[in-house]
């Protein structure tokens, strides 16, 4: 496996700001003389934690999954206690970054896709509907719509500035400035050209609303953005992959794990829109 870790302000020519992350950590298969060179979909992995911290369990597990699955999967590093721009500009930078290596790591150029949870989700959100704001284009100049994903899967995923919105996450995004707030409640920023959604939530989670992903799936419906929605009965918020790997579930709790059902789906979402490993011609 190609496990490196990109420095993304470096490869960008950019100055990274103090405290700043911006980095993009691999997991992609080794071509073998075997057999013909594969060409891959790829994952971007975003994990969750309020833009206060990124949770572990929502990032490497879910990475070596999609990779077990024939996806050159990465994860992100983006910039936590820090406002819009950074995370997104991050992000955006991780999208053109494999989209611009896609011969080093044997990827198909259209089939790059993001996954995000819970703030991870408002970030995967961002990048589906915001890789063309202003202040992105200000740098990333005709490099711009290279940071569109072409599709995106939001897991239990913070959407909207109501009063069912997540008040820590949207806090920390907006460094508490109000019109920013307003501007960063997504199920506003959904048009036609918004990337494809996959949305799974929990009807019980108690952190997260699953207005969150009602209301995004909606915005997405009156867009004409493709999109397909699963809300399950049971289960708290950050079930990740639903699994031992990343929950110590008791005995009792084991009925969850269907709610990992979630992953199986989304693999089938995205072969349906031609994400498929495929030999080189």
């Amino acid at each position: 496996m190609v496990y490196e870790k990109i420095d993304l302000y470096a490869y960008f020519g950019l100055k990274r700001g103090k405290g700043a992350a911006g980095f993009v950590q691999t997991y992609v298969q080794h071509a073998t003389p075997e057999l013909k060179r594969k060409i891959r979909p790829a994952m971007l992995v975003i994990p969750g934690g309020g833009y206060k911290m990124r949770s572990d369990r929502e990032g490497e597990p879910v990475a070596l999954k999609y990779a077990v699955n024939g996806y050159a999967s990465f994860v992100l590093e983006y910039s936590i206690n820090t406002p819009y721009p950074a995370p997104l500009l991050e992000a955006c930078m991780a999208v053109i970054y494999i989209r611009e290596n896609a011969e080093k790591y044997s990827v198909s150029k259209n089939h790059i896709a993001a996954i995000g949870f819970s703030a991870g989700g408002h970030l995967a959100a961002m990048l589906a509907n915001m890789y063309n704001d202003k202040q992105i284009e200000a740098i990333h100049g005709e490099r711009s719509p290279l940071a569109r994903p072409d599709a995106v899967i939001l897991s239990y995923p913070v959407i909207s500035s109501e009063a069912y919105g997540h008040g820590v996450t949207f806090e920390t995004i907006s460094g508490g400035d109000n019109a920013l707030r307003e501007k960063l409640s997504l199920e506003k920023r959904v048009t036609k050209d918004s990337s494809p959604a996959f949305i799974w939530h929990t009807a019980e989670d108690n952190i997260v609303n699953v207005e969150n992903a009602i209301v995004y799936a909606r915005a997405c419906k009156k867009a004409g953005v493709p999109f397909a929605l699963h809300i399950f009965e049971k289960g708290w918020h950050g079930l990740s992959l639903c699994n031992f790997e990343t929950h110590n579930f008791a005995e009792e709790e084991t009925r969850l794990e269907y709610v990992g059902k979630w992953f199986e789906l989304s693999l089938d979402w995205l072969k349906a829109r031609g994400f498929a490993v495929r030999a080189e011609k």
